[in-house]
């Protein structure tokens, strides 16, 4: 079988077509995540500068922007973190489905 008759033949497979439907949402969903969390930051920065200006405490120089920075920092590896995991289960097993359909 050449590379023709086999890319043909994972294009017709159903779970192909579930396979990318799923990866396409799902990444669509985290990207919107993590674009809602970095653009409410800048929409803070833009539009409320004091709340992330305000110190932690009374006598720190520390301001809450550190934190919510580092938390969004933080997010960009959980999201990753999220993706990663599912693509390894879900993904890859849908995956090595299509093939040994293919192959068979």
């Amino acid at each position: 079988m050449n590379n023709d008759e086999v890319l043909k033949r994972v294009q017709q497979n159903p779970k192909f077509a579930e396979l990318v439907h799923k990866k396409t949402s799902f990444g669509w969903a985290l990207s919107i995540a993590m674009l809602v969390i970095y653009y409410g930051f800048i929409l803070i920065l833009a539009f409320s500068p004091h709340t992330l200006g305000t110190p932690i405490s009374s006598s720190g120089v520390t301001t809450w922007g550190i934190p919510v920075g580092i938390g969004i920092i933080l997010s960009a590896f959980v999201l990753t973190g999220i993706y990663v995991r599912r693509a390894n289960t879900e993904f890859d097993q849908l995956n090595q489905q299509i093939v040994d359909e293919v192959n068979a």
